[in-house]
């Protein structure tokens, strides 16, 4: 297996509780509160470990509870590669209503970066081998919009791959300068990259097409919540359906597509049966409450389904 490296430059403690009903003034009593290590990539790497692989976490933290997200990675037997920062790693929560099935999630904005910390973490990656770079989540303030551009450039001279999993500018100009290996936007995300409504899979599918022969990426995976997902190589577009399941939470079934299709890349698999994972694997984390992402034996029952399941029209880019 080729070695991955995930990285998150925004990471957070996810805690997440359980109460009969939110409501304001009072106090709300909670219960089952527990806490996660959290954030893009390090969610990339907890779920290539529940698949049987490994990948090496680096990361931005610093603060006391920068500390503690240290210890919640050493606990889970995470390999990883701490950044120091000065400000602190942002905690969220999530709170499940049990009266409603409803689920609220607070997420702070997070630290302030300095420039010469996210040059340093520009440096830690350069400084070890992968095959493979996940660069998941948010930027945090003070890090520039180009910052995965120049990961690109770094992946580009040491002949590796380079994964994209972000929002907003910095997926911007990322897509803009392009040679990505592998996007994953949402349906929503990849409209405003294309810059007009995608109201169906087929249109999904033919934009999906159009950015793969520009040269924004060699692989497009479009996640579309319960419709499925669309992938898009130079091979072809190809769409599948999600299995149908009971969400207990959304919270990581993004992350969890994103590991399971580098998992099987890096393990020699092709496109097409990576994202038969990468559909099982997102659907299975759907079905665990909180900041819990993924099982075991529910990503092996859910990729037998999805493998029985033909691929829908494909079609040649």
């Amino acid at each position: 297996m080729q070695r991955i490296v995930t990285l998150t430059l925004n990471p957070a403690i996810d805690g997440a509780s359980e109460t009969d009903t939110v409501f304001p003034t009072h106090k709300i009593r909670t219960s089952n509160e527990r806490y996660e290590p959290g954030g893009g990539g390090i969610n990339v790497a907890r779920v290539i470990r529940t698949l049987g692989g490994a990948a090496t976490a680096v990361y931005l933290a610093g603060g006391a509870t920068g500390i503690v997200l240290d210890e919640l990675l050493d606990a889970r037997g995470i390999e990883r590669i701490r950044v120091p920062i000065a400000d602190h790693t942002r905690v969220s929560h999530v709170v499940y209503e049990r009266s409603t099935g409803r689920e609220f999630r607070f997420v702070p904005e997070g630290p302030v970066i300095a420039e010469a910390e996210w040059k340093a973490c520009l440096s830690a990656v350069e400084a070890i081998g992968w095959q493979y770079l996940v660069a998941s989540g948010s930027l945090p303030r003070g890090v520039p919009d180009d910052f995965y551009v120049r990961l690109v450039r770094t992946a580009h001279s040491r002949g590796a791959k380079l994964v994209l999993d972000t929002s907003g500018m910095a997926l911007k100009a990322a897509w803009a300068h392009g040679g990505l290996h592998l996007v994953k936007p949402s349906g929503g995300e990849f409209e405003a990259l294309m810059g007009r409504k995608l109201p169906t899979v087929e249109a999904v599918m033919a934009a999906a097409a159009e950015a793969v022969a520009a040269g924004r990426t060699e692989i497009l995976a479009v996640t579309l919540g319960h419709e499925g997902a669309v992938m898009a190589t130079a091979a072809g577009v190809w769409s599948l359906k999600a299995p149908p399941a009971e969400a207990k939470s959304a919270s990581g079934a993004g992350d969890s597509f994103v590991a399971a299709f580098v998992f099987a890349l890096a393990s020699g698999e092709p496109p097409e049966e990576a994202f038969r994972l990468a559909v099982a694997t997102g659907t299975a984390a759907v079905l665990t409450p909180g900041t819990e992402l993924c099982a075991k034996p529910d990503i092996d029952r859910l990729y037998a389904e999805v493998r029985r399941q033909p691929f829908g029209r494909p079609t040649t880019a």
